[in-house]
């Protein structure tokens, strides 16, 4: 198999590492996205990955509970560098090289994210796992995913969630809801389609970065992305007028 990308970011939900049982982080789930991403970094592809933190706590939600926004999402930024720290024990007990990378300065666990210093590691066969969101509230780690990505000069971003691709309404509570093969950053903004807040889409527009949005939960799914299949939604261009 031949990967159609050298160099990719991979962004995680925290909720995905949850799997059924909701909150935390379930080791076998962890394991399945760690022999996952083995499989793509065995055709010498360079991986990044963002993980968030919404497991443990979503700074969005807890602000809706009467928290303050800022303190909030400093504590997903802090569950998010948890997670970055297990995907990266499931990543090495699968012989992967890895480093942990984190936008808040945690050195006793992590290195402090320093653009070249990941474009090295990545050049050097590590997988690359940035904590942390942005490093400031108010930022989504969907926002976080697009900055890292055209920082490193990421060939694309590959969104991982639950379902199939992007749709134009909600799959679960409407049956006629139509699935995009592919998609324009113009049409994603213009209809607030929700699969990636909108500053993240218009990062990944103003910077050439294709977006693909598929279902991480079949197995295998994330090696056809990579070898170029056609999985999910693609989100890579802008139609006339947008």
């Amino acid at each position: 198999m031949k990967a159609s990308y050298k160099r990719l970011l991979l962004k995680l939900s925290g909720e995905m590492l949850a799997g059924d049982q909701g909150t935390g982080i379930n080791p076998a789930v962890l394991s399945g996205i760690a022999k996952e991403v083995q499989k793509v970094h065995g055709l010498g592809v360079q991986v990044s990955i963002v993980i968030g933190g919404g497991n443990v706590i979503r700074g969005i939600t807890a602000a809706s509970h009467g928290m303050d926004r800022s303190n909030a999402d400093y504590m997903g930024m802090l569950a998010s560098v948890i997670n970055a720290m297990a995907l990266q024990d499931a990543l090495e007990k699968n012989e992967m090289p890895t480093r942990v990378l984190t936008a808040l300065e945690i050195t006793q666990v992590a290195e402090p994210y320093i653009r070249r210093r990941a474009v090295r590691h990545l050049e050097k066969g590590r997988i690359v796992i940035f904590g942390g969101g942005t490093g400031n509230p108010y930022f989504s780690n969907d926002t976080a995913a697009a900055l890292r990505a055209a920082e490193i000069h990421a060939d694309a971003v590959l969104k991982a969630t639950k379902v199939d691709g992007v749709y134009d309404s909600d799959p679960e509570k409407n049956a006629d809801a139509k699935r995009y093969d592919t998609l324009s950053y113009g049409r994603a903004i213009r209809e607030n389609l929700r699969f990636m807040d909108q500053a993240a889409i218009a990062l990944c527009r103003e910077n050439q970065l294709p977006i693909v949005v598929f279902d991480m939960n079949v197995p295998g799914n994330i090696l056809k992305v990579v070898c170029g299949e056609s999985v999910g939604t693609v989100i890579d261009s802008d139609e006339i007028g947008d």
